[in-house]
């Protein structure tokens, strides 16, 4: 939706106003994000490859679902609304584990990172991802040292987060 509005903040994420998804991209206003890791009983987690018609970071695998917070949205309300748009799932236990704050690596952008349990499966959104699948945490892990690069920066960021709040399990 490149049209959609969305709330500008500032430096300590206050919200100023509200512009276009477009204009606030194209001009790099500090905006929200939230993006949600799903795992499933064993532990993978759920990654997408974003659609190839999307207009940022397209055919590059990122985390199970993300998108902006609306205009006059809460982090917190729009990450269940993110899972049920993009992965057609309602998540019961959903918790927020942290927040990145909004540099240009991260376009700007403000997000509120959530984890999520489910074991699919899911119908992905067509016009937001082109697949999906899941993976081992210790095959992202080599990737993202790697820094590989058909993942998002924005992924791969979020990734070497978690694994400081939630290291490898030692085997």
């Amino acid at each position: 939706m490149p049209n959609e509005l969305l709330d500008v903040v500032d430096e300590l994420d206050c919200i100023l106003e509200q512009r276009p998804r477009r204009e606030i991209h194209a001009t790099g206003l500090r905006h929200r994000a939230v993006h949600i890791l799903v795992f499933n009983d064993r532990g993978q987690l759920f990654l997408q490859k974003r659609s190839m018609l999307k207009d940022l970071n397209k055919g590059l695998w990122d985390t199970s679902a993300a998108g902006h917070v609306d205009a006059g949205e809460t982090y917190d309300a729009s990450a269940p609304r993110e899972l049920e748009e993009e992965l057609r799932i309602a998540a019961t236990d959903l918790r927020s584990l942290f927040k990145l704050q909004a540099c240009p690596e991260l376009g700007m952008e403000f997000i509120q990172v959530y984890q999520a349990q489910h074991n699919g499966p899911f119908q992905l959104a067509a016009d937001e991802i082109d697949e999906g699948g899941w993976f081992e945490q210790d095959v992202i892990d080599d990737r993202v040292a790697k820094d590989d690069p058909i993942m998002t920066e924005t992924f791969k960021i979020i990734w070497r987060r978690y694994r400081q709040i939630v290291p490898p399990a030692s085997g």
